[in-house]
C-alpha cells in the first residue's frame, strides 16, 4: 500500500478527523506503512495529506486535522 492509500485507509477506518500525527501512528502500526521502504514517511505523509486536499479527496478542519470529504 503506498502511502496516499494509507491515508485514506485510516482516516476511512476511524470515521472522525485526525491529526496528521495520528494518521502516521495508526498507518505504521498497522502495517500499511513500512519505513524501512518509504524513506521520510512524515515528508511523504504531508505530501499526501496536501494532495488529498487540492483534489478533494481530503478536508483540513484545522491545523494539522484532516478527515475525508463527505
Amino acid at each position: 500500500m503506498d502511502i496516499p492509500e494509507a491515508v485514506v485507509a485510516v482516516l476511512r477506518e476511524e470515521g472522525e478527523p485526525l491529526h496528521w500525527t495520528k494518521i502516521q501512528d495508526l498507518a505504521l502500526r498497522r502495517g500499511y506503512i513500512d519505513p524501512f521502504e518509504s524513506p521520510d514517511v512524515r515528508k511523504r505523509l504531508l505530501a499526501a495529506l496536501a494532495d488529498g486536499v487540492r483534489t478533494g479527496q481530503i478536508e483540513k478542519t484545522s491545523t494539522g486535522v484532516y478527515r475525508l470529504r463527505r
